[in-house]
């Protein structure tokens, strides 16, 4: 394992972060509060309690999840977008240092940015509303393994993109309804029973019902299927980052 490789890549794309930290930093505050006072205001007005657990608090695990997939995504996609765009991907490509190498070190990074806007959220909710975390080592878990699968599911929209305008196109066409209708702001139980049937179909709301219990020990599917559904998604992301750098895909043309 070279780590020099994997430690250079990854402070070059923390860098990059870092010279944005208060854009970074203030834009997740801002749009928190802005759930809050349209969510928590106004619908938490008519919803008291959702499963037991006051309204404001219930849509937490939602609101993180919604901010940590979305920022994986687009910081991983952009970090290995950035250089096939310039021309320098060749470069590492040639350089002796192997697909793992490179994943860590730009996955790496998308994941570490992730987890930081992740915690910033969590510390701006907690001004809002009082919460617990029932399970605190599950939930550290779930983030991190969620920003890790995230991450490799954006390195690979990077490399299949052509343009910019591609880099966009899965998360808000695909992710950002899948989050949204994943039980982001509501429970599953609160829907007539042909659209749970409908819902239990889509992945992120594994994810987001596992989040949600290990804040409140409550959930719409069981613990045990939600951590089995974030690793299978995690294999099969790596799985096909390793044949990307095996045949050359979209990396070589």
């Amino acid at each position: 394992m070279n780590l020099l490789a994997v430690k250079s890549i990854y402070k070059a794309e923390m860098a990059r972060f870092f010279r944005t930290i208060g854009q970074s930093f203030i834009s997740p505050v801002i749009s928190t509060s802005l759930y809050f006072v349209v969510f928590g205001a106004a619908i938490g007005s008519r919803i008291q309690e959702v499963e037991g657990v006051p309204y404001g608090a219930f849509i937490v695990p939602g609101l993180i999840m919604l901010s940590v997939i979305m920022q994986s995504i687009s910081n991983a996609s952009f970090g290995i977008y950035f250089p096939k765009f310039i021309g320098t991907i060749f470069e590492l490509l040639s350089a002796p240092v192997n697909f793992l190498e490179i994943v860590l070190g730009f996955v790496g990074a998308a994941a570490t940015k992730a987890l930081f806007i992740g915690l910033v959220i969590l510390g701006t909710a907690a001004l809002f509303v009082d919460l617990t975390i029932q399970h605190p080592v599950a939930m550290i878990a779930f983030l991190v393994l969620t920003c890790l699968t995230f991450s490799l599911m954006g390195f690979i929209i990077g490399i299949w993109a052509k343009n910019f305008e591609q880099l966009q196109l899965v998360p808000l066409l695909i992710v950002t309804p899948l989050v949204f209708l994943g039980g982001s702001f509501y429970s599953v139980t609160m829907l007539p029973p042909f659209w749970q049937t409908v819902t239990m179909f889509n992945p992120v709301l594994y994810l987001i019902s596992g989040f949600r219990w290990a804040f409140f020990g409550v959930s719409d599917v069981s613990i045990g299927i939600s951590l089995g559904a974030i690793a299978v998604f995690f294999v099969i992301c790596l799985t096909i980052v390793w044949w990307i750098f095996k045949t050359g895909w979209r990396l070589r043309d």
